[in-house]
């Protein structure tokens, strides 16, 4: 049996997971349980799945799931804060961990596994985009085996060939084809954007996704994260990665090879597709997704993306290049001025604005890989100048 800890639980990525392994529990067991402050939801996941530990990061919420299950037999430990997300990723009866959390404690987790020598699931951004370079030694350092859980991640490292991880020199890989779905303005104006509402911006034509990822992808700044998410994942330079528009959301991504093939992962839009096939490699297991009908497809288009409309991206492959700190100064920027936009300070042109400028008064340097001290102080930093450039788009 493989001992599952499962951080991030309440979240649609842990439903997702649970369903997966609930349907094969000749194979897997729950280990262990994490959420921020889901108490109603934790309580009915530890009655069903009945793990060994459950944490809530929130002390108040920890206490109130501990009266809850007090009637249960069998009853989960209760864990609380999120230090005892580090404790779980780490524990020896955990095999794999799927790291689900958002922010920096889900960062700090999914470096406790890999230095544990874990089979890592990976959902949280945070952890390849802020901490890639410490995560990626940690990971070869430790033996662990790193999986992503990213549809367009996931769809790639399907289309590569196993011995990509030495990177992708050698066997035939041209270039990484990273779609896109081109988000609610695909086809708008560049000059109507400056006038978009926070409404406008999270109506996403494909996806039902939570409001900040989804202005970033109507700012295409979701896809820029990715691309050095990419980078670090498949030991690549962002000139071998190539955004493809693609608004159907079929095809995952692709890999272009040098004989003139292009392999191309394709499925329904349903996360249990990628955690299956983590939770199960190189093995295949049922995931619970219904097959693709290609007549109901129909057809598949394919457009670059219009740089005038999506300047986020530009900073996010400038990022990239530069790796270093830069990619932590992008995300910290970001997030402060999606989150201005979001609270109407702003305008939704506003936002790469304000990054460009964080990003041009905070250089990149190289990451110290002695732990994370230098990169939440590089994020603090960008935070501030961010905050500072938004004074300048409000006034």
């Amino acid at each position: 049996m493989i001992g599952i800890a499962v951080l991030g639980s309440t979240g649609s990525i842990g439903v997702s997971t649970l369903d997966v392994v609930q349907r094969h529990p000749e194979r897997f067991r729950v280990v262990a349980l994490t959420a921020h402050r889901s108490v109603e939801r934790m309580e009915e996941q530890c009655r069903r799945v009945r793990p060994e530990l459950a944490v809530m990061v929130d002390e108040d919420a920890a206490a109130a799931l501990r009266e809850r299950l007090a009637d249960m037999p069998g009853a989960p430990e209760v864990l609380a804060g999120a230090e005892a997300l580090e404790t779980v990723a780490s524990l020896p009866q955990v095999d794999y961990v799927m790291a689900a959390v958002v922010g920096a404690a889900g960062m700090m987790s999914s470096l406790a596994a890999a230095r544990a020598g874990k089979r890592l699931l990976l959902a949280n951004k945070e952890a390849l985009v802020v901490a890639g370079a410490l995560l990626m030694d940690a990971a070869r350092e430790n033996g662990a085996t790193l999986l992503p859980i990213d549809s367009e991640h996931n769809a790639i490292f399907q289309c590569l060939p196993p011995e990509h991880r030495r990177g992708l020199d050698g066997f035939g890989v041209e270039r990484i084809l990273l779609t896109a779905s081109g988000g609610p303005f695909r086809n708008a104006d560049p000059r109507d954007l400056a006038g978009v509402t926070p409404e406008q911006a999270c109506a996403h034509p494909n996806w039902s996704m939570g409001r900040k990822i989804s202005v970033d992808s109507a700012s295409m700044m979701n896809k820029g994260l990715e691309l050095i998410e990419a980078c670090w994942l498949f030991a690549t330079s962002p000139e071998r990665i190539q955004v493809v528009v693609h608004p159907q959301s079929v095809i995952h991504s692709m890999v272009q090879y040098s004989d003139g093939s292009v392999l191309a992962q394709l499925g329904n839009p349903d996360m249990r597709t990628p955690i299956a096939h983590a939770l199960a490699w190189p093995e295949r297991i049922a995931a619970g997704v219904e097959p693709l009908d290609l007549f109901d497809v129909a057809r598949l288009d394919f457009e670059p993306p219009a740089p005038e409309r999506f300047p986020c991206l530009r900073l996010a492959y400038r990022a990239a290049a530069e790796m270093g700190t830069a990619p932590v100064v992008l995300n910290a920027a970001n997030e402060v001025a999606v989150a201005a936009f979001l609270a109407r300070r702003i305008r939704f042109t506003d936002i790469g604005a304000v990054v460009e400028r964080t990003m041009d008064r905070l250089p990149a340097e190289p990451v110290d890989l002695s732990g994370l001290a230098h990169v939440l102080e590089v994020d603090r930093q960008a935070r501030d100048i961010a905050e500072q450039s938004l004074a300048r788009e409000v006034a």
